[in-house]
């Protein structure tokens, strides 16, 4: 996959795709990341992109003259535009899914009070939203949205079944876990901490049962509305 990361600071981007799962990714060819500052594409020698809002109003507002020449420098045939904007739905492990067999993505962030409409309505396929909030820049949401879409790019993860097993693949978050030691002794109030009998007696089955229920327990516990979700999914069919 070819991802095009379209913003007006770069070097934000320093760090994040250098290390772990990312850049064994970027290395291994199943990612090409790529950055273009919007500001190149200004039609002024002052390299300005953005201006007052129309109506009046704090803040400012990208311009649609550089923005869509930024997009156009690097949209193909097969691309899809995203832009990462609080006022579009909220990305889902469906969504990244969905991302993930695509091609070319182009991910444009927005500043400031975000872009002229103009820009969304000839060259953005879709808004993304990481949430209910609102952030200083696109560049943190970009981020956020490639490093939970490649982890469905096949060979991305080291084990074949690892995205399929994580929260919200089957509408539930995921069970808990537990490594060695079997028995540990908080240092601090010396009580001891033991793992669950039933994932050491050596039942697969016992075991898939116990996950399951305690993803359901916690999924109940902390995020009800996605057991409501998945009930009235499962009333519709």
């Amino acid at each position: 996959m070819i991802i095009d990361i379209l913003s007006l600071f770069p070097d934000y981007f320093k760090g994040p795709f250098d290390e772990s799962i990312l850049k064994r990714a970027r290395e291994s060819g199943l990612i090409d990341i790529h950055h273009v500052n919007i500001r190149d594409f200004a039609e002024d020698t002052h390299r300005r992109v953005d201006d007052r809002p129309f109506g009046g109003g704090p803040g400012m507002v990208l311009m649609p003259g550089p923005t869509l020449a930024a997009i156009r420098s690097v949209k193909k045939p097969m691309s899809r535009v995203i832009y990462l904007s609080p006022q579009g739905p909220v990305l889902t492990a469906e969504k990244c899914r969905a991302l993930a067999a695509e091609k070319h993505l182009v991910l444009l962030c927005g500043h400031y009070e975000g872009l002229d409409q103009r820009v969304l309505d000839i060259g953005v396929d879709e808004e993304i939203s990481i949430g209910d909030y609102v952030l200083t820049n696109g560049c943190l949401a970009a981020i956020v949205l490639i490093d939970a879409m490649v982890r469905f790019i096949p060979g991305v993860l080291g084990h074949a079944d690892a995205a399929a097993e994580d929260s919200f693949e089957n509408g539930l978050l995921d069970c808990p876990h537990y490594t060695r030691p079997r028995v540990y002794e908080d240092p601090l109030t010396k009580q001891s901490y033991e793992v669950p009998s039933v994932l050491l007696n050596g039942n697969h089955q016992e075991i898939a049962r116990w996950r399951a229920v305690e993803s359901w327990a916690k999924t109940e516990r902390v995020r009800k509305d996605l057991i409501d979700k998945r009930t009235r999914a499962q009333k519709s069919q």
